[in-house]
C-alpha cells in the first residue's frame, strides 16, 4: 500500500507520494469531483519558497520574500538588526498591560504578532519564545510590548534570510526521535508558574515546538 499525505489550508492542497501513479490518480479523481486547479510541483506554498533537488535528495525552504514584505510593511527593512529575538531578561506581564489602548497602536500591535506566526509555524523556530510571550497581551497591548515587538523586527532584520535545508543524509538513522525539553523557575511573573518549552523533530521535519507554562512546580522520576 502507498501512502499519500495531504496538508490544506482553506482552499490550498498540498499532496505528497512516493509513487507518481498514485498520485496522478489521485489529483486526477480529485479535480473530477471538485473543480480546481493542479498547479505543479510545489514552488510557493503560504508565502514559503520550496526548491527541490531530487536526483541529490534536498529540499530547502525560505519565507525570504515574506520576511522582507513583512519588514517593509511596518518600515523596518532599514532598522538597525537586534542579535537576539528578545531583549535579554525580558519579562511581559499584565502590568505592561494598556486596558484602552488607541486604535492604530493595537492594529499595529496585532498585525505585528500575527505575521510573525507564520514564519514560527514554518522555517523560524528561533522567534517561537518570542512569539509566545508577545502574543500573551495580545488584547491589551501595552508600550513594553510593543518595544518588545519591534525588538523582535530588528532581530528578523538581521536574520531575514536563513533557509532550513533537508536531505536523505540528515540523519545516519532516519527513524530516531529527538526531543529537547528545558523550564525556568517560576518565570510567569503574573502566575508564578514555570515557563518550559520543548521541542521535537525527526528526520523528515521538525514537529512540534512548544512553550507553555507549567502547573507543577516539582517534578519526580
Amino acid at each position: 500500500m502507498t501512502a499519500l499525505v495531504s496538508g490544506a489550508h482553506i482552499d490550498d492542497f498540498v499532496i505528497a507520494c512516493a509513487n507518481r501513479q498514485v498520485l496522478d490518480g489521485f489529483c486526477a479523481r480529485l479535480l473530477n469531483a471538485f473543480e480546481g486547479t493542479y498547479e505543479g510541483a510545489l514552488q510557493h506554498y503560504l508565502g514559503c519558497e520550496v526548491t527541490r533537488d531530487k536526483e541529490k535528495g534536498t529540499t530547502y525552504l525560505s519565507q525570504t520574500h515574506y520576511a522582507e514584505k513583512f519588514l517593509r510593511t511596518y518600515n523596518f527593512w532599514n532598522a538597525t538588526p537586534r542579535l537576539t529575538p528578545m531583549q535579554p531578561i525580558t519579562r511581559l506581564n499584565k502590568d505592561d498591560c494598556d486596558k484602552n489602548p488607541a486604535p492604530d497602536f493595537y492594529r499595529r500591535y496585532r498585525g505585528i504578532v500575527g505575521s510573525l506566526g507564520y514564519l514560527v509555524t514554518m522555517t523560524r523556530p528561533d522567534l517561537a519564545w518570542a512569539y509566545s510571550e508577545l502574543s500573551k497581551c495580545v488584547q491589551f497591548p501595552g508600550k513594553n510590548h510593543m518595544l518588545a515587538a519591534e525588538h523582535n523586527l530588528r532581530y528578523l532584520r538581521g536574520t531575514w534570510n536563513p533557509t532550513l535545508r533537508y536531505s536523505r543524509d540528515s540523519h545516519k538513522n532516519p527513524n530516531v526521535l529527538w526531543g529537547w525539553v528545558d523550564a525556568d523557575w517560576a518565570g510567569d511573573t503574573d502566575t508564578c508558574r514555570p515557563h518550559g518549552i520543548h521541542f521535537h523533530d525527526e528526520w523528515w521535519t521538525h514537529f512540534l515546538e512548544k512553550s507553555t507554562t507549567r502547573k507543577r512546580v516539582s517534578f519526580y522520576f
